[in-house]
């Protein structure tokens, strides 16, 4: 049962801890019903998940839209969607085949034109997607259920591409809508639909239980398998301060937070109605991201320079604190992927190295440029990181500035190419799944495809002809030696400064049950509320 404010303060103190529940949060937070779920796992402000990579976005598509193929825990490719799939002798067509039951939540039926436009739409800015259409000569429609994919050579990665990070299927006529326009009409035809009703932007929103959704009958696996919702409704409350989030989830006002900071884990363990929970077992990997457009990280030698200055554990310390659940991280394929390697990593230096960092700005001709960081102020570990990473950089003499807001207004600023002074910026930092660094053709950031490339637009041919390989390599020796080649001239290169490993947990109430484990992100369906 929910504690009193009394119980809730003494368990704060015992633990070290100030902890407070504002009244306006008790205000708007009526008694739940036994089948509603309160979670707190960050705020939504884009809902189109072609228009941003940010976790939230994508925990949303999940809920309201489907795909194609889902990828199981061990990133294999499983239908969804699709009932059956074949291709023909010469390995140069697909022809997939949708099952039954498939329906939007207006009530109109989901057909293979929806899936035919999604995939072009998804495709102009997916990685995935932008390797899939150079190798397809023809993508169309057969029937109302049916859709082929016509190749120019064999593709064997094609299922792979479409199950990991691939398009959340869409009606065709929002699937017309151009990839950098924001779809906004938040009907899909997956197991939760959108309340639209109760849709308040930066407050919470609300999906409700698909009663017409038919889920697979395969048991869940990470995205593939049936989705099967136990529950009548979910709410994303937005609690952008964590005390205030860990105190509501020991009220029984939410059920569930996402990453709660480390220094609250003896506070949730003392209490008898919480647990913490692993559902991302490899967890992240945080990186400082630099804007290769603009000075002074056009030069590459101001971004070695980043690469010698940031000391990772002193950053992994400002962020997270408790060394136990970091670790330092030189790959850029992560620490665990089966790909990591130490191929050109002589750059780490245990405290970082600041005089060679200020002697390489010297050599890119650095001349006093402002130096924009932006500060994700409701994300605390990101918030501690950029404050200490502007500090390092005044003490060897570049005028770096903060710019704080909300992650709502960094994930808008960061898309912005402009120079610091018409509202662009310089560096941001940022956070993937560690897992997710090794799914090398499919991974949002690891492109060097300039205009067409993550936030920063990092540009260099030679080494994306050899991510282009990756797709057509088929032995794990053969992608080994693939990924040593990529990561010499990724640390020449410097489109990222990788700060370290972390692996966290969220926090939950124990009466929530049986939920999913996938790297970052937080599938709806399965849980259910005792």
């Amino acid at each position: 049962m929910a504690i009193s404010r009394r119980d809730l303060i003494k368990a704060g103190l015992a633990a070290g801890t100030a902890i407070s529940i504002p009244s306006v949060l008790r205000a708007q937070t009526a008694p739940t019903a036994a089948r509603t779920v309160r979670m707190v796992i960050g705020n939504i402000s884009v809902f189109d998940p072609v228009v941003t990579t940010t976790d939230s976005t994508y925990d949303h598509a999940f809920a309201i839209y489907d795909t194609l193929f889902g990828a199981d825990s061990n990133f294999e490719p499983h239908p969804q969607m699709v009932e059956k799939w074949g291709v023909s002798d010469d390995k140069k067509t697909y022809t997939f085949e949708l099952r039954d039951g498939l329906g939007w939540h207006d009530g109109t039926a989901v057909t293979a034109a929806d899936c035919v436009a999604s995939i072009r739409r998804w495709a102009q800015v997916s990685p995935g997607g932008q390797l899939l259409m150079s190798r397809a000569a023809d993508i169309s429609t057969k029937d109302n259920k049916t859709f082929t994919v016509t190749l120019k050579e064999p593709f064997g990665a094609l299922l792979y591409i479409l199950g990991f990070n691939g398009p959340f299927i869409m009606r065709e006529k929002d699937a017309s809508i151009p990839a950098t326009e924001q779809v906004t009409a938040n009907i899909g035809s997956g197991p939760f639909k959108f309340n639209h009703a109760l849709a308040k932007p930066g407050v919470s929103v609300t999906y409700d239980r698909n009663e017409k959704y038919v889920p697979r009958k395969e048991p869940p696996n990470g995205y593939a398998g049936g989705k099967i919702v136990k529950v009548d409704r979910v709410i994303l409350e937005s609690i952008s301060d964590e005390q205030t989030a860990v105190a509501a989830l020991q009220a029984g006002e939410v059920d569930y937070v996402a990453a709660p900071p480390v220094d609250l884990y003896p506070v949730i363990e003392s209490d008898p109605n919480l647990e913490l929970w692993v559902g991302d077992k490899w967890g992240v990997d945080m990186f400082v991201r630099m804007n290769c457009l603009q000075k002074p990280f056009d030069n590459v030698k101001a971004r070695q320079a980043m690469l010698h200055l940031v000391d990772q554990e002193a950053m992994l310390r400002a962020a997270y604190g408790n060394p136990k659940y970091f670790r330092t991280v030189t790959s850029m394929f992560g620490n665990e992927t089966p790909v990591s390697n130490d191929e050109n990593t002589g750059w780490f230096k245990k405290g970082g190295d600041p005089e060679k960092a200020k002697q390489l700005f010297k050599e890119a001709g650095y001349s006093g440029e402002k130096v924009v960081i932006l500060q994700p102020t409701d994300w605390a570990q990101g918030s501690n990181a950029s404050q200490l990473l502007a500090a390092t950089l005044k003490k060897i003499g570049v005028n770096a500035e903060l710019a704080p807001s909300d992650w709502a207004g960094v994930a808008a600023r960061r898309a912005k190419k402009d120079p610091v002074e018409n509202g662009g910026w310089s560096i941001f930092i940022s956070t993937d799944s560690e897992a997710s660094f090794g799914q090398v053709i499919a991974n949002n950031i690891l492109p060097m495809n300039g205009d067409e490339a993550w936030y920063g637009w990092p540009k260099n041919d030679e080494y994306e002809a050899l991510r282009l390989k990756w797709a057509d390599v088929e032995t794990l020796g053969e992608r080994k030696a693939l990924a040593r080649k990529m990561q010499r001239i990724w640390w020449d290169h410097v489109p990222q400064v990788q700060v370290g490993q972390f692996v966290l947990s969220d926090a939950r109430r124990k009466i929530l049950t049986d939920l999913i484990g996938v790297p970052s992100l937080h599938p709806l369906w399965n849980m259910q509320k005792s």
